[in-house]
């Protein structure tokens, strides 16, 4: 069976076909496809050109391992063939290590996806609104329909290590996030996390656009509390950033199929 009929009815949990019918290898496939569509939709917001920024994808069977882009494949260019399991220890335990990965990725998600095992996915990259809104160290407020997604659901991680140079500082940032669904690291950017890729990197490229709003609107006036968690509720009734992910992929890849090779 291809994987178009196979693999793309998994979506974000609601399957064609229980979720515990699907094989270890097809929900590994399927986790490293979306990582590979992730990188390249960083690549098509113009994000990442200096590679500053991973995704990852907890591997289904070694839970304390996950799939990453390794060092020094340009985002835009990014395919499974590309990918590398790390390992607890930071080592590389499948796929082409030359070039070694970002080990800043291995510093901040080892400790985030250890501290959530309910989580598949973080995602976290520099970007042009998200970083200086950061760089304020304060709250996403419900001053827009996307934000209130975020309404209750967002953390600050009020310090100043913004090189992360061990896997301390990521245990520092999964304890401010608790959780939530995503944290502010204060003068240095976003990070989300979701029980699948598609949601950790739908829900950033929504957060990175809260922020963008929150920047430009340097007056707007909130809505009140009750209102933001009814639309809220409904936001994220199918998974919080499922829907942008696909329509981020059909607006900017359309052909899925470039990633497998």
């Amino acid at each position: 069976m291809s994987e178009a009929t196979d693999l793309s009815s998994i979506q974000d949990g609601r399957a064609e076909k229980p979720a515990a019918k699907y094989s270890t290898e097809e929900i590994r496939a399927r986790r490293k496809r979306d990582v590979a569509l992730g990188y390249r939709l960083l690549a098509a917001q113009r994000w990442g050109d200096t590679g500053d920024g991973h995704i990852s994808a907890r591997d289904p069977e070694r839970t304390d391992a996950f799939w990453l882009l390794r060092y020094g494949v340009s985002f835009h260019e990014a395919t499974v063939a590309d990918l590398v399991l790390v390992g607890p220890g930071g080592e590389v335990l499948e796929g082409v290590g030359a070039g070694g990965i970002n080990v800043a990725a291995y510093y901040i998600h080892h400790p985030v996806l250890m501290a959530r095992p309910e989580i598949v996915s973080a995602t976290h990259v520099h970007t042009g609104w998200g970083t200086p809104f950061a760089a304020e160290r304060r709250p996403i407020l419900p001053i827009t329909q996307e934000s209130c997604i975020f309404f209750e659901d967002h953390a600050l991680f009020d310090d100043e290590e913004v090189q992360v140079q061990d896997t301390d500082g990521g245990r520092r940032i999964a304890e401010a996030m608790g959780g939530n669904r995503s944290v502010i690291l204060a003068n240095h950017g976003l990070l989300t996390v979701g029980e699948t890729v598609a949601q950790s990197v739908g829900t950033f490229i929504t957060m990175e656009r809260v922020c963008e709003a929150h920047m430009k609107a340097r007056d707007a006036k909130p809505i009140s509390d009750e209102a933001a968690r009814y639309a809220k509720q409904d936001l994220i009734k199918d998974g919080a950033g499922r829907a942008a992910f696909r329509a981020l992929v059909g607006r900017h890849i359309g052909d899925v199929g470039v990633v497998g090779s």
